[in-house]
């Protein structure tokens, strides 16, 4: 857990760094290069920088082992940040879009967007950059540590990488095709906010449920019976009660036995079936077994 806890907190870290330098550079050169698309895209990588802070704060509380007040642990608190880098997204592709249909709609009425400088378009390619490799490499811990919050905070950066590629896209081809093509840059930056924000819900909706003490999925379920009952004087399984806390499956059930074995041999087989349950899903796995006897063999 400690080395989880390490490979976690170095990429954050390395993604906090990489994101206050991009969001000052994007800034500035959205300022000198007249291009209102890039200061957006800077205002996009400071929130990369909130959400950067809610994965380091709460995937250190998620770290902490059980104590008095969390008696399962502090696991869930991983599950609320992912949740609130989902939120946070969604209110970027939000204003993303917001931006992106006024600016529309500004054209359409005979305005002008100011043609961009290159400084602009090179600030864009180096953002596009930066963002997909650390797209990659935090995705990579994210799996590697079993971290919904860190996997939600890679896509963060792929949806920064994203809205650079619209920057790019107008501002091309503003340079390129002359001012009435500026029109590009805000149609771009909707198509991405969609992408955005349904990435974000799909994040999101996992993640609620967990708070909700959704159920573990069908087929999850199903498996547990199975190993259960695949341990010799295990009779029946039953009043199966699942849920995850983090990165931890929490499982209760009754598990029926012959009435005439002593409460050592139960507990043993109790025991083993906890063992191998735990096997399958993970030593941070919490399995509470009651012992019931067989009725139908009195």
């Amino acid at each position: 857990m400690e080395n989880r806890d390490r490979q976690i907190k170095r990429i954050t870290l390395w993604s906090v760094a990489a994101n206050t330098l991009l969001t000052v550079c994007k800034i500035i050169a959205g300022i000198f290069g007249r291009s209102a698309a890039m200061v957006a895209d800077g205002i996009h990588s400071l929130s990369d920088l909130l959400s950067d802070a809610v994965v380091l704060v709460f995937t250190h509380i998620s770290a902490k082992g059980k104590d008095r007040d969390h008696s399962f642990g502090h696991g869930k608190f991983e599950t609320l940040a992912t949740l609130i880098v989902s939120i946070i997204l969604i209110i970027v592709g939000a204003n993303l879009m917001s931006g992106g249909i006024k600016s529309i709609i500004n054209v359409l009425n005979g305005g002008i967007i100011p043609k961009p400088g290159y400084i602009a378009a090179a600030a864009a390619v180096i953002s596009i950059a930066v963002k997909e490799i650390l797209y990659r490499v935090t995705a990579k811990v994210g799996k590697e540590a079993n971290s919904p919050a860190v996997i939600a905070n890679a896509w963060h950066h792929r949806s920064d990488a994203l809205s650079s590629i619209g920057s790019l896209a107008g501002i091309s081809g503003a340079i390129l095709l002359g001012d009435k093509w500026t029109v590009l840059d805000p149609i771009a930056s909707c198509i991405i906010s969609i992408a955005i924000i349904i990435v974000a819900v799909k994040m999101a909706i996992p993640n609620l449920a967990e708070l909700l003490e959704a159920s573990l999925p069908e087929e999850m379920e199903q498996e547990i019976v199975r190993i259960t009952l695949s341990v010799d004087g295990v009779n029946d399984i039953h009043d199966l009660k699942t849920r995850r806390n983090g990165i931890s499956v929490i499982i209760d059930a009754h598990i029926v036995v012959d009435p005439h074995m002593t409460v050592t041999q139960a507990h043993d087989i109790a025991t083993q079936a906890e063992d191998r349950i735990r096997e399958k899903f993970g030593q941070q796995t919490q399995v509470s077994t009651h012992i019931e006897p067989d009725k139908t063999s009195r």
